[in-house]
């Protein structure tokens, strides 16, 4: 439950205008467009549970540099990587509902690592209150330029083994892969590696002949002409790659996006929660953050927390039913 910090009442007599002034200035006097009562009064802390620079933490670093304007206050970013984002996702689920402690969402963590850990490793969305989705950022296929594999059909007809790379155990990337793969009746290695970054790397040096990586990451070398676009794991055709077909198109039930969400841990007051919608969805308005998912090719799913809470929960159904109608193994490479 949020506690409202104020002054100290002082030893001596004061008038009542007088004390209202003090506990005022101890809050901060916050007004700001997110703000609703005395809170926020302090510095927030946005926790993400992967390593700065990547699409989670290009996104938590977004939102923060709007929290002046919306919240009055700053927010800062904390990187807490490991384990998909369990481990960071646990130490925040555990802190005080306040709204002073949020961290970024992953919905793979929630959708698709539940498939590969263990219990005690599980994230349970019970644990948290979600404040808002955010984004969706999708997954694309690709392979070296001079790559003789264009379209899904050429892994089909291959003679030889296809190597792929997927960005690591119990990713979307991962899942996306083998699901196709295996619909496809592909004959391939998985190489998994610990991100995106190595992963293109691999791709880009022939070390493996395709790769899966979100759209951002891919973008900039598939502009330079250095990979080229297979099929992407979108419900829809990206406004982004317009000609690319989607895996659904090419007759594969492997529709994998990565969506993220603003979330904190469970049992906030409404007033608090309600303060903290509010200043996201002002922060999510400015041209500023709008820029930047069109930069970093994302597409806006602002949607409620208790959107994002029927939806995700839809797709670990999902998920882990497509895991078992294929027989997939999510807790290691397939050969």
């Amino acid at each position: 439950m949020f506690r409202n910090t104020r002054a100290r009442r002082p030893l001596m007599l004061i008038s009542t205008a007088a004390a209202v002034g003090l506990a005022l200035s101890a809050c901060g006097n916050v007004t700001g467009g997110g703000g609703g009562g005395d809170f926020p009064s302090q510095n927030i802390t946005l926790t993400v549970g992967q390593a700065a620079g990547g699409s989670t933490d290009l996104i938590a670093r977004a939102v923060a540099d709007g929290s002046q304007d919306a919240f009055g206050v700053s927010m800062t970013v904390e990187n807490q990587p490991g384990a998909n984002g369990a481990i960071a996702t646990k130490d925040v689920a555990g802190r005080a509902a306040n709204g002073y402690d949020l961290v970024l969402l992953n919905a793979s963590l929630i959708t698709i690592t539940s498939l590969t850990a263990s219990e005690e490793e599980t994230v349970d969305l019970d644990d948290l209150d979600i404040v808002m989705g955010l984004s969706q950022d999708d997954y694309i296929m690709v392979a070296n330029a001079d790559s003789d594999i264009d379209t899904v059909d050429d892994m089909v007809e291959s003679d030889e083994s296809v190597s792929y790379g997927t960005t690591g155990v119990g990713t979307a990337s991962q899942l996306a892969q083998l699901l196709l793969m295996e619909e496809a009746d592909v004959d391939g290695n998985e190489v998994p590696f610990d991100s995106g970054a190595p992963a293109l790397t691999a791709v880009m040096g022939g070390q493996v002949e395709v790769a899966t990586l979100q759209l951002g990451e891919a973008m900039p070398q598939i502009d330079a002409g250095a990979i080229k676009p297979i099929v992407v794991f979108s419900e829809e055709r990206l406004d982004y790659l317009p000609d690319v077909p989607t895996a659904v198109e090419e007759g594969y039930d492997v529709p994998v996006s990565q969506y993220r969400a603003l979330a904190m841990p469970a049992g906030a007051d409404d007033e608090v929660l309600s303060s903290l919608r509010d200043g996201v969805e002002e922060i999510t308005q400015t041209d500023s953050y709008k820029q930047f998912n069109e930069d970093n090719f994302l597409t806006p799913a602002e949607i409620s927390g208790d959107e994002v809470r029927e939806q995700w929960t839809d797709l670990a159904e999902r998920y882990a039913a497509l895991v078992e109608e294929n027989d997939i193994d999510l807790g290691g490479a397939q050969n």
